[in-house]
């Protein structure tokens, strides 16, 4: 812990704050736009949806836990399905009885406390799952990295990679402010790099277009119960979407323990699991009542802290702060939108690669025994079936990738015993 340039009580200077916030802005954009446009739902009510779910998950967890909350990728066949059936009113409402899974949860964890969970989640399994986490996003990056419209490209490969070695070199040699920003700026880099190219090879990169066409000032538009639609029950809505919760619950477990990792505390303890759960089942409920998609904590944030090794929770407020003025901006948000994919995709390749390298740094610290046969079967299913996307699916409910690997993981740690003294 003695690399740790601001822990997470430490206020940067305001100056600092603000560019350390907008590469938190920028890391996770990306993703909560993408989310709602693959779903048909306006981005700027996820980016004001995961700022204000953000902070009031800050809130909630009394400000001790460092997590952005943004676009979740595990509704969006269920949000696609509902969409083309009920409309955005049986989305919402999906979106806030998930939320609502969380309450009910974080109650039973209220009284029935959080000892268990150093047995259910020991070192052995939490490890290889957050190597999962890290690694799960492994083909996003390297598709962003490389790809453009489903076909290789070699421009995209080469902005990816100015990108990554200017993360690089930022992160090694920068002294100061520039070694503790590399990540806002190698973006800023790999954009500068993108219009340079595009000037010379005559390619339009970066588009401009909906930036000059956005207005600067632009109220997102919200899908409010009682102000912009009737209130109606939606049974399939809610027997759709509120079992996901329970995967994504997985997800947030993992998130956790990445972040007690890198920070060298407990969050299951102090501000407790309770109000983890709380904090993430309330952000839920607030995407839902203005029509966003439903949110949870991010791993490309969580990356961000891996990497320059700022836990500020002062920090993750302000990116929340700025994803909801922007949001009312319309011009910024379509700046923003106008990184190239390629830049995105060589951040990612850094950041994600880091979350999968703190699961190692578990396993190393805790001396895990991999000649110990039930370690090393724990390890391998989990790794296998996390990164390969094993898939379990009941009715319409589909577990995929980190949820199913620490499901199994879980299982075959309770289940599978201690090998003999003269086998381990």
């Amino acid at each position: 812990m003695n690399d740790v340039k601001y822990d997470v009580n430490d206020m940067p200077k305001p100056g600092l704050l603000v560019g350390l916030s907008f590469q938190h802005l920028f890391a996770m954009f990306g993703a909560t736009v993408l989310v709602p446009i693959l779903v048909g739902i306006d981005p700027a009510i996820a980016l004001f949806s995961s700022g204000l779910g953000t902070l009031a998950h800050l809130t909630v967890t009394k400000y001790k836990i460092p997590a952005y909350m943004g676009s979740s990728f595990a509704y969006i066949a269920a949000m696609q399905m509902l969409m083309k059936t009920d409309g955005i009113a049986a989305v919402a409402q999906g979106a806030m009885a998930g939320g609502l899974v969380y309450l009910l949860v974080a109650l039973i964890v209220k009284f029935a406390g959080n000892a268990w969970i150093d047995k259910v989640l020991p070192p052995i399994v939490v490890g290889p799952i957050i190597i999962v986490i890290g690694l799960s996003l492994a083909s996003t990056a390297v598709s962003d990295a490389t790809m453009i419209d489903g076909k290789y490209s070699g421009t995209s490969l080469l902005i990816s990679m100015v990108t990554l070695f200017a993360v690089i070199l930022f992160n090694m040699y920068g002294k100061k402010i520039i070694g503790v920003i590399p990540i806002l700026l190698g973006l800023i880099v790999g954009y500068l790099f993108s219009l340079i190219l595009g000037l010379v090879t005559g390619q339009e990169i970066v588009h401009f277009a909906s930036v000059a066409s956005a207005k600067w000032f632009q109220i997102p538009s919200f899908d409010i119960p009682f102000v912009n639609y009737d209130f109606k029950l939606y049974p399939s809505a809610i027997l759709t979407m509120a079992p996901i919760a329970f995967v994504t619950m997985t997800e947030h477990f993992g998130h956790v323990m990445v972040l007690n990792s890198l920070t060298g505390r407990d969050f299951f303890q102090d501000p407790g699991l309770d109000h983890t759960l709380t904090g993430d089942g309330l952000a839920q409920i607030i995407a839902g009542f203005f029509g966003a998609p439903p949110v949870t904590s991010y791993g490309e944030n969580i990356g961000v802290m891996a990497l320059n090794k700022i836990y500020s929770v002062y920090v993750i407020a302000g990116a929340a702060v700025i994803a909801v003025v922007m949001s009312f901006i319309g011009k910024v948000s379509a700046l923003l939108n106008s990184i190239p994919t390629a830049v995105l995709g060589g951040i990612s390749i850094a950041l994600f690669g880091v979350i999968a390298a703190s699961g190692l740094k578990i396993l190393v610290e805790n001396k895990i025994n991999f000649d110990n046969k039930k370690n090393l079967l724990i390890a391998s299913v989990i790794l296998v079936s996390g990164i390969g996307g094993l898939v379990f699916q009941i009715g319409g409910l589909q577990i995929t990738g980190v949820a199913t690997s620490t499901i199994l993981g879980i299982v075959l740690y309770q289940i599978l015993p201690e090998p003999k003294v003269d086998e381990a």
